[in-house]
């Protein structure tokens, strides 16, 4: 089993900044796939960030050159720097891994528990 714990998020004005993160612990040969999601009230969940253990990033196009995803692999962590925030930013985030647990292992996937950001406007 993994567990994933978020922190970071909060209450700010916008144009202000915000830093995320999501730290994994437990059975865990290698991490694939680190994501951030979000959900805001009325809407899906949709993909904000996603990075590989191969180096790739993609973002969400209403993020772009605004927020950065980031890793540190001896840590087990992924980070959401969230700058220039907006009041569309409004939502619960959430991490999602998806983990090799053993050698050989398959991929198992997991999410966190959420954390809220709020951005006033």
């Amino acid at each position: 089993q993994v567990q994933l714990v978020e922190s970071g998020g909060g209450l700010v004005q916008a144009g202000g900044s915000l830093r995320l993160s999501c730290a994994a612990s437990g059975s865990i040969f290698s991490i694939k796939y680190m994501a951030w999601y979000r959900q805001a009230p009325g809407k899906q969940r949709e993909l904000v960030a996603a990075t590989t253990n191969g180096g790739s990033v993609n973002y969400v196009d209403s993020v772009k050159g605004r927020f950065t995803i980031s890793r540190d692999n001896a840590k087990n962590t992924v980070y959401l720097q969230m700058n220039n925030l907006k009041p569309e930013d409004t939502a619960v985030y959430y991490c999602h891994h998806v983990v090799v647990e053993t050698y050989g292992g398959p991929n198992r996937a997991y999410w966190g528990q959420g954390t809220q950001v709020t951005v006033s406007s």
